[in-house]
């Protein structure tokens, strides 16, 4: 007999047909909670993919507010948020999408004090920022945690996924060493970036976490994938 109700059947059909979701699977997705940190441009499409999908507790982590140049890629908020606390307004918005998903907000910034505090009580956490040093921190706070990090990255037309710390697997360390800790702590160049691009970036990086809490295909853990919207490439580097 299903552990699901007539109105979460209703709403996941599409997941529940996949042989590799099914009930159980989605079962899965409704007790796993996911940390998110970084909630613009990479953040907007994960947090609405998770909470579509019914990743029953979604973390959000970011201490800005919405500014005017975030709507430009940040899809998660409209013109009338600007000046909202990012967390507040992102929560407000996927528990719009599925008010059958909580969401926990934190407005604050991840840090190396709070770290360990944050990721308690959570499965997997998803490095959306844009500067190295939080992704290293990110990293380095989940392999103590024993949790995944699916990450994700953009730039311009360009952007890469990967998953680190998956069962012992490759840290973000492996993929940039100690020798890069230089650029770890210096400010990154405002390059732009399109759009649309962590729009494709997040979208994959929300898959990882679907097939990560569901035990579906084949993981990105101890691969990159890069992809390359401007020249239509996509390559996978092991490491």
């Amino acid at each position: 007999m299903s552990g699901l109700t007539e109105e979460e059947i209703l709403r996941y059909n599409r997941q529940l047909i996949i042989p590799e979701i099914g009930e159980s699977g989605q079962e899965k997705l409704r007790s796993a909670a996911v940390m998110v940190i970084g909630a613009g441009g990479l953040g907007s499409p994960v947090l609405m993919y998770l909470a579509a999908a019914g990743v029953g507790t979604l973390g959000i982590v970011d201490p800005d507010t919405v500014q005017p140049g975030n709507l430009q890629r940040q899809i998660l908020y409209e013109t009338d948020d600007i000046s909202r606390p990012k967390a507040e307004a992102a929560a407000e918005r996927i528990t719009d999408i599925n008010p059958l998903i909580t969401a926990r907000t934190y407005p604050v910034r991840f840090t190396l004090e709070n770290a360990a505090e944050l990721l308690q009580g959570y499965d997997i956490a998803v490095d959306c920022t844009d500067n190295f040093a939080s992704r290293y921190l990110i990293s380095d706070a989940t392999r103590t945690a024993g949790i995944p990090m699916v990450y994700g990255a953009v730039s311009q037309f360009m952007g890469q996924v990967s998953v680190f710390n998956y069962r012992g697997g490759p840290s973000y360390r492996d993929l940039y060493p100690e020798e890069t800790r230089d650029a770890a702590d210096a400010t990154p160049s405002e390059q732009g970036v399109i759009g649309a691009i962590p729009g494709i970036i997040g979208s994959y990086q929300a898959c990882e976490v679907i097939k990560i809490i569901t035990g579906a295909g084949e993981l990105l853990s101890g691969r990159l994938l890069q992809a390359d919207a401007l020249h239509i490439r996509t390559e996978i580097i092991a490491f």
